[in-house]
């Protein structure tokens, strides 16, 4: 078996299902699960109408590089979107089996496996999947926190010289997740002046970008960052993002990786290799999704009133921080992480996800240690349930108190009276 297999660590919901093992919630309350960022909002008929009319499809293999009708209507997206010049849809664009496929894949394509010297930069906490990309790849994770203090910024201005020099790839996230921040011109400038100096590749994983809660200020998204700063033909940038957000289906797999033509040559051609075409189907399919705004816009209102009510019911026994972007709360907590998530499924059967999982220990702290990702996927009848459960919860919860040593006394959950 390849021993880098062994490098990787136990994916978040595995954690969180062994977590929870043994914990049994009050019969009669209906579970709620906030802890997976899986749309719940109906996929639009648009979208189902146009896979029904498209079956045939499913006759023919789909090319790696995509049909040139599907390629064209990214492109065209991706420049209406962000207000850039008409991208290339034969060699600036790939359809991709969905985000995860490609932040996977790119990994494997820009990394030498011989070069045993080669780091991955990414925020921390993070998307485990770029962890998994670049061990299964031969690289080294370098993590940089987005911590608290600093408003969750990750300080890229702080990697010393000594990591930039060895660094081949960077992921970026902007919308985070699981913060919800969005990265401003000057970070990318800073990010796109270190490429320059030391010629590693900036993946800028935007598959939460449709997500925001003012029509009127869309994200700043990488390929814009690299327009306005006048870097022509994206040199070292690929954008990523993806339909499961945009159009509520996380099972269709669709998205799209745009950008740098040379870097998207090779990474065509690794991919022609790995076979993760998507189907023809499914890509006919996605033309329609790309072209239509008004689900997208409808979707962003349902989000905006979830979020509204969520925070409205919470905010005043557990403070929250409304995020600039994507679905997430993310909520600092007291006492630890996962003790609070615990007690809170075996009180209120509503599940969220620690922070600490989606952290990892880097320079003395895991950044996600103290807060739990609340995910408000699913209706705002639900949201508002689960927000009550939680107010509840949280105004009596006493976390666990140090013991002499520092080994742990236990965990009190009071009910309100009443």
């Amino acid at each position: 078996m390849n021993p880098r297999l062994e490098l990787l660590h136990p994916y978040p919901f595995e954690r969180l299902r062994q977590l929870l093992a043994g914990a049994i919630p009050p019969p009669g309350l209906k579970p709620i699960v906030l802890s997976i960022g899986e749309p719940q909002h109906p996929t639009p008929a648009l979208l189902k109408n146009a896979i029904s009319a498209n079956l045939d499809a499913l006759s023919r293999y789909p090319q790696m590089k995509g049909l040139p009708e599907l390629r064209v209507a990214m492109a065209e997206w991706i420049a209406r979107r962000h207000g850039l010049e008409p991208l290339d849809p034969e060699r600036q664009v790939i359809p991709a089996a969905g985000t995860k496929e490609a932040l996977f894949g790119i990994a494997q394509a820009v990394l030498d496996p011989a070069d045993s010297e080669a780091l991955v930069v990414s925020p921390n906490p993070f998307y485990q999947i770029y962890e998994g990309a670049t061990l299964l790849a031969g690289g080294k994770p370098h993590f940089i926190n987005a911590l608290a203090r600093n408003a969750f910024r990750p300080d890229w201005a702080a990697v010393p010289e000594s990591v930039w020099k060895r660094t081949r790839l960077v992921y970026a996230c902007s919308p985070n997740n699981p913060t919800g921040r969005v990265m401003p011109l000057d970070e990318w400038k800073l990010l796109f002046e270190l490429s320059d100096r030391h010629g590693f590749v900036v993946v800028s994983d935007e598959c939460y970008s449709e997500i925001y809660f003012d029509e009127t200020s869309p994200p700043l998204g990488g390929l814009a960052a690299a327009k306005a700063l006048g870097r022509s033909g994206y040199p070292r940038l690929l954008a990523m993002g993806s339909l499961s957000k945009r159009s509520n289906a996380p099972g269709l797999r669709s998205g799209f990786v745009a950008g740098d033509a040379a870097i998207l040559d090779s990474f065509g051609l690794y991919r022609t290799y790995f076979g993760t075409g998507v189907s023809n189907t499914v890509q006919l399919a996605s033309i329609a999704a790309w072209k239509d705004e008004v689900h997208v816009r409808e979707n962003r209102r349902m989000y905006r009133e979830k979020f509204a009510a969520f925070r409205e019911i919470v905010n005043p026994v557990l403070p929250l921080t409304m995020p600039e972007a994507a679905f997430y709360y993310w909520a600092a907590v007291p006492g630890d992480d996962t003790e609070f998530a615990r007690a809170l499924y075996a009180t209120e059967n509503v599940t969220v996800l620690p922070g600490s999982f989606i952290g990892r220990d880097a320079h003395g702290v895991n950044p996600g240690r103290g807060f739990v990702r609340i995910a408000l996927v699913s209706t705002v009848e639900e949201a508002s349930e689960a927000a009550r459960r939680l107010r509840e919860f949280a105004a009596s919860y006493v976390p666990k108190q140090p013991a002499a040593g520092g080994s742990p006394l236990g965990v009190r959950i009071q009910r309100l009276a009443g």
